[in-house]
């Protein structure tokens, strides 16, 4: 192990990227394959932060309906009345399985503003613009504020969200630890890519016993 990369699981925070019904579930707008099959295992993830009270933080996106604040490469689609995790949609809300409150609903309004949602003991909502978590966020002020150092990150889908927020955390020189049967479409080459700049790769199994 590399002394400034070896994760520090007593100081990280569990993070899921868009584990969201538009992306998850079947025959939803925006289906992502593969999402839907890792979700037992961001279960267990959460389960296990939850038990030792480690900070949780699911980042998820969410689309104006015209458009305003949608990636270029969507933003046609959404301004033609394609509805992708739409504020106030059930779309947009988390997968109910990930939720500490099955009735707890996303507060748009306070997401779309910048503000962490509050949704349990140490446990939070966070919206991001654009593909990486730290970008146009305070994410990495939330982070050094609470002295975590260790990003452990799960969910949707590994090309786009979580490959740039790794490379974001990875340059703001956070640990970061990418648990492999938890993210979807993640692939040999990129597993390689990932050690490369200093992520850790565990399954789920790993974390569960290491926070044991």
């Amino acid at each position: 192990m590399n002394e400034y990369t070896e994760p520090r699981f007593a100081s990280s925070a569990l993070i899921t990227i868009d584990a969201q019904n538009d992306f998850t579930l079947d025959d939803a707008p925006a289906q992502v394959a593969g999402t839907k099959e890792v979700i037992p295992n961001m279960v267990r993830l959460l389960n296990s932060y939850r038990k030792e009270g480690l900070t949780i933080i699911h980042v998820i996106r969410l689309y104006l309906t015209d458009g305003s604040n949608v990636d270029l490469c969507r933003r046609q689609v959404i301004e033609e009345g394609k509805e992708i995790a739409a504020p106030e949609s059930d779309g947009a809300e988390l997968v109910s399985d990930l939720k500490p409150d099955a009735s707890l609903k996303l507060s748009a309004d306070d997401l779309l503003a910048g503000k962490m949602q509050h949704i349990g003991s140490n446990e939070f909502l966070m919206y991001k613009p654009r593909w990486g978590a730290f970008y146009g966020t305070r994410l990495e002020e939330f982070l050094t504020d609470r002295k975590l150092d260790t990003l452990v990150f799960s969910g949707c889908n590994y090309p786009n969200c979580p490959r740039t927020s790794f490379c974001e955390a990875s340059e703001r020189d956070f640990r970061v630890v990418l648990v492999k049967d938890a993210t979807s479409q993640l692939y040999p080459k990129a597993e390689e890519e990932m050690k490369n700049i200093g992520v850790t790769l565990l399954e789920t199994n790993e974390v569960e016993g290491i926070l044991a």
